[in-house]
């Protein structure tokens, strides 16, 4: 079956997706350090999820950023210590860059705990389901008629409606979503529409680096392309075709395969 991750890398450069499937092994290792990454990050969640119970409304911001969190830091570094000893590449820069995103989102996500306490009167555990909906994470789906298979962030269930969630941690484009995180969100908004027999009309990619959600209309136009792309990763990942790339100068100058692939 094609996983969402090849369509997600058909969309960065079509050559580096063949590379992967047809040349290079080693693209295993990095799949498995993004899976723990992920996992890590979604208990990071958790954690902050449970110390909000504590939260009272008359708490000034300094005391709910410290109650958010608590337990954080030890749990980043046991995690990523276990991660290290599976020895899958994870880099000191990476380890800095998931506190600095925990830190930043406690930050972000206390001033909006204060404000809605203050707006309704009530307690943290009161208001929880305004900043933690009903959900579901890491949650593998399934098309055999679509021969497609992923794992979707996050799944959040508001009122019978299912919403599907990218939580991406690089820097985000100025206005909107990058296409590759909207073709990637569409990939699970349409397996999610088969899991579950229902329509979904819009996801969101959560741009972990500066505590924003934005919305994907899941329109005609975004999910033409869809099928379209999905077409094009079946004849490279299936068919071994070889695909034609326009040169990128920003892409192409940090590829791992560009002295091969510029060459010939």
């Amino acid at each position: 079956m094609i996983n969402v991750s090849s369509i997600k890398q058909h969309m960065y450069c079509p050559m580096q997706l063949y590379i992967k499937n047809h040349i290079d092994t080693s693209e295993r290792e990095n799949y498995r350090l993004a899976i723990e990454i992920k996992k890590l990050k979604i208990d990071i969640q958790d954690l902050i999820q449970k110390n909000m119970r504590k939260i009272k409304k008359d708490m000034a911001i300094a005391e709910i950023e410290n109650i958010l969190s608590e337990n954080i830091d030890s749990y980043i570094e046991s995690t990523t210590d276990s991660i290290k000893s599976m020895d899958i590449g994870l880099e000191t820069a990476q380890i800095k860059e998931i506190k600095d995103n925990s830190y930043f989102n406690i930050k972000i996500t206390s001033l909006k705990i204060k404000q809605v306490m203050l707006t309704y009167d009530k307690d943290a555990y009161a208001v929880m389901d305004m900043f933690f909906p009903n959900c579901m994470y890491s949650y593998m789906l399934k098309d055999k008629t679509l021969d497609l298979i992923g794992v979707c962030d996050k799944i959040e269930i508001v009122e019978g409606k299912y919403y599907p969630v990218l939580l991406k941690s690089g820097n985000p484009p100025l206005k909107g979503v990058w296409n590759q995180d909207a073709i990637e969100l569409i990939s699970y908004a349409i397996l999610l529409e088969e899991e579950f027999d229902t329509d979904i009309f819009v996801g969101f990619v959560d741009y972990e680096k500066i505590g924003d959600r934005r919305p994907v209309v899941m329109d005609v136009t975004i999910r033409k392309e869809f099928f379209n792309i999905i077409r094009e990763v079946k004849e490279i990942v299936e068919n071994r075709k070889l695909p034609n790339v326009k040169k990128s100068h920003k892409k192409c100058e940090i590829c791992e395969y560009k002295d091969n692939c510029l060459k010939n």
